[in-house]
């Protein structure tokens, strides 16, 4: 008889081995395909694989640690002065460190000029002498009148003071553009003076002689003038590359590029200080625009802007239309503004009413600081127009751009054929030398000029802040953590001044400027120059 296998015994038996066992031939193919494909490591692969990705810690950056370059007389300086720390550089040693950069074709048109920052004796100087757009860095320029006017410490007042009728009361616009919509800060300078505290102050005072029902004006007769220039163009304000021209507004609606301020920081800030005294319990009537009491024969300025060339702004920012201003006021678009009459008041008109209360800014000196650190065209002209009106010059732009340079040549600067309409830097009729600019920047570290001292302090650092956070980070990394400098960008006019500590820890001063070459090109060359400064001894 046939014998038979038992089921459930060898048979299946032999075909899990054999499941197994293709399993394996199965595994080995497959890695043989990636292999094959250089998806995985192993002898048939023919590409390596890509780096691992990296890791959340990275390497420390390190920059050059050198002290600031300041003297005993200057203003709170960060680290003890330079002065005769090292041999000075030589003229020779300077021209042959810039040879290549002088070279470069996008500095074929340029003005370069370089001093010794100590001393002030000029070691290169490359069409110094000839009259360019200067862009933003006119704001060195217009620091140097500001600091001739405002006292080292002097700071802004806002004031509201009672009107005609104890049911009135007056908000004095006393130019401080950078009121905190909350509670003041004292350790900034944006938002130094708070309009909470401000209200707080006024409603205490009318509850205690009963009135909980008023009349709310605003004084805006303290250097008065147009909110725009004619020779910008028509898209600065609405784009942001600007804001409006005002003597009182909040720290939160600074312009930025892409985020407009509002076309009229007044009637915001009034309406923000209304809310504030009715969340105090005060009813608030807001008055029309016009006549404040107790201040007569002068009448409100309507905001207006005006139009101008159609350009590329300083700093490089594209301009665009459609913006409007905060709590529903509007730019009266050609509207002409109203310039204040000369005169020579030290602080704004505070009317017979008594005070009421009252906020103060942070130093003019840091608001400036703060301006050559952002490139903020509108605060630089709202300090300036501050400035020529209490020293009985015009408040229109072209006005005060004629001041600055008479407080520049007062200075005993030499200011033949300079030209400025504007304070900012963004208008492209301003007209100055490169030998200028560095005349300014000497002139400020000799330590004699503390408003203007504290306001190169606040210039960009290469690599770090302001308008200087994203250069010299790459080829240029000798400049980096060392270079203070303004930059100026317009269309086809680029420029770029201040100051470096060199690898022998002596002070230089230099200035750039740059027509014809796109921003692109114009900035890699201005890096280079100053990087080629930094790394050299130069002796």
């Amino acid at each position: 008889m046939a014998h038979e296998t038992q089921p459930g015994r060898r048979g299946p038996r032999l075909t899990y081995g054999m499941a197994a066992a293709w399993s394996v031939v199965a595994i080995l193919l497959g890695y043989a395909v990636l292999d094959v494909a250089d998806a995985a490591p192993g002898a048939l692969t023919v590409q390596p694989l890509p780096p691992p990705p990296p890791t959340e810690t990275v390497a420390t950056r390190t920059l050059p640690s050198v002290p600031q370059p300041t003297l005993s007389t200057s203003v709170a300086p960060p680290l003890p002065s330079l002065a005769g720390d090292t041999a000075a550089p030589t003229a020779a040693g300077i021209e042959q460190a810039l040879a290549s950069v002088r070279a470069l074709p996008a500095l074929r048109d340029s003005a370069l000029v370089v001093r010794d920052g100590q001393t002030g004796e000029v070691l290169l100087d490359q069409g110094g002498d000839e009259l360019r757009i200067p862009a933003s860095t006119t704001k060195l320029l217009s620091a140097a009148a500001i600091g001739q006017t405002f006292a080292p410490d002097e700071t802004l007042r806002t004031v509201v003071r009672e009107g005609d009728t104890p049911d009135e009361i007056v908000l004095v616009a006393g130019g401080d553009s950078l009121l905190g919509p909350g509670k003041g800060d004292p350790d900034a300078v944006a938002g130094r003076a708070g309009l909470r505290d401000l209200a707080e102050q006024v409603a205490t005072a009318l509850k205690a002689r009963g009135t909980t029902d008023v009349t709310l004006y605003v004084d805006e007769t303290y250097a008065a003038g147009p909110t725009t220039a004619p020779t910008w163009a028509s898209t600065f304000r609405s784009s942001g590359i600007t804001g409006a021209v005002a003597m009182l507004g909040l720290s939160t609606q600074r312009a930025r590029g892409g985020a407009p301020g509002p076309a009229d920081p007044v009637a915001s800030t009034r309406a923000a200080f209304a809310r504030q005294l009715e969340a105090r319990g005060v009813d608030v009537t807001l008055a029309a625009r016009g006549q404040a009491p107790g201040v007569p024969g002068s009448p409100m300025p309507t905001p207006g802007t005006t139009g101008g060339p159609s350009a590329t702004s300083s700093e490089g920012a594209t301009a665009s239309d459609g913006a409007t201003a905060s709590d529903g006021a509007t730019a009266a678009d050609g509207a002409p503004s109203p310039t204040a009459a000369t005169g020579t008041p030290t602080a704004p008109a505070s009317g017979p009413g008594s005070v009421l209360g009252s906020v103060e800014s942070a130093p003019v000196r840091e608001q400036l600081a703060l301006a050559l650190t952002d490139s903020d065209n509108a605060l630089t002209e709202i300090l300036a127009r501050q400035a020529a009106y209490r020293s009985g010059a015009g408040t229109d732009f072209a006005g005060v751009g004629a001041w600055v340079v008479s407080q520049v040549a007062a200075l005993g600067l030499d200011t033949t054929g300079v030209t400025l309409s504007d304070a900012s830097g963004l208008s492209r009729e301003n007209r100055v030398r490169a030998s200028l600019l560095s005349d300014v920047l000497v002139l400020g570290y000799d330590g004699k000029h503390a408003v203007l001292r504290r306001a190169l302090d606040g210039l960009p650092i290469g690599g770090l802040t302001g308008t200087l956070a994203d250069r010299f980070t790459g080829a240029q990394h000798d400049a980096a953590g060392r270079a203070r400098a303004k930059t100026g960008t317009l269309t086809g006019a680029n420029a770029l001044a201040g100051s470096v500590v060199d690898d022998d820890g002596r002070l230089l001063v230099f200035v750039g400027m740059v027509a014809g070459v796109g921003t692109n090109d114009a900035r890699a060359a201005l890096d280079r120059f100053v990087a080629a400064i930094a790394s050299c001894g130069c002796r």
